[in-house]
């Protein structure tokens, strides 16, 4: 995440990973984390990248995790359920904010592309 005058923004990644859990609400936990991502973005999303950034993200206070109940369909492992922490939603608004101020005045380029 970079920081500017005070601020702080999300990378690329970052964003639509807390973009995804925000839509998922509830049943957000990695696997459809990756499964709305490659739906909406076309990106496909590899296991370990995505658990590495949901690490990052909830030590920075971002998300926050808990386990679900042990299933069969896992082997008897629980899923980690996340879900947007304020903070997390307040990232997610700056950037979208920083976003929308640098896209500005830009939106015939954009149309006659």
């Amino acid at each position: 995440m970079a920081k500017t005058k005070g601020k702080s923004f999300l990378g690329e990644f970052e964003l639509m990973v807390l973009l995804a859990i925000l839509r998922l609400g509830d049943e957000a936990y990695g696997g459809a984390v990756m499964r709305e991502i490659d739906r909406r973005t076309g990106r496909s999303v590899a296991g370990g990248g995505l658990y590495i950034t949901l690490d990052r993200l909830e030590s920075k206070g971002y998300l926050k995790s808990r386990l679900g109940d042990p299933g069969p369909e896992r082997g008897g492992r629980p899923r980690r359920y996340v879900k947007v922490t304020a903070k997390g939603f307040a990232a997610v608004r700056e950037s979208r904010e920083a976003l929308l101020s640098m896209m500005g005045g830009l939106e015939t380029m954009f149309r006659n592309s």
